[in-house]
């Protein structure tokens, strides 16, 4: 009996292991928040169009394929938030990252958990709808020539 145990315990402590380890990273995050990290766990599409004309952020939108492909922002690259898990290796751990959705109720989970998997990250506090509010007219002309004038360098 007691080597049945063992045995069971050595093959499914792999399986336990991680969740258990993700789980008190939660837990660290979570009784460390502070009123600095709300503040600095939200940013707005005006804050955000600066830091991707600098090359400083990636936007990721996280809604489903389907959603994003009726309509999305051409310089956003699409990670459902079902699929980040499993492509995470497609993130610059150089730049911040932003996690956005329609409104935000979505990006704020991806943002917990980029957050607990070591990203700088924050979610867009005005959506996906504020971004393409802020972007129109001239300030989309002004923000095309400014992210291509920054990948031409």
């Amino acid at each position: 009996m007691t080597r049945l145990f063992l045995l069971t315990t050595l093959l499914t402590l792999p399986l336990t292991l991680p969740v258990q380890l993700h789980a008190q990273t939660l837990d660290g995050y979570l009784t460390g928040f502070t009123y600095q990290e709300r503040k600095d766990m939200k940013i707005d599409s005006m804050e955000l169009v600066e830091l991707l004309k600098t090359g400083e952020a990636q936007l990721i939108d996280i809604r489903f394929p389907e959603e994003f492909a009726v309509w999305h922002m051409s310089f956003a690259k699409n990670i459902p938030l079902n699929e980040l898990p499993s492509r995470l290796s497609e993130l610059d751990k150089n730049k911040l990252i932003v996690t956005a959705c329609p409104h935000y109720d979505r990006s704020s989970m991806a943002r917990l958990y980029l957050i607990t998997k070591g990203y700088k990250a924050r979610y867009l506090n005005d959506g996906l709808l504020g971004l393409a509010k802020l972007l129109r007219g001239d300030e989309a002309l002004d923000f095309i020539e400014a992210t291509t004038a920054k990948k031409d360098q």
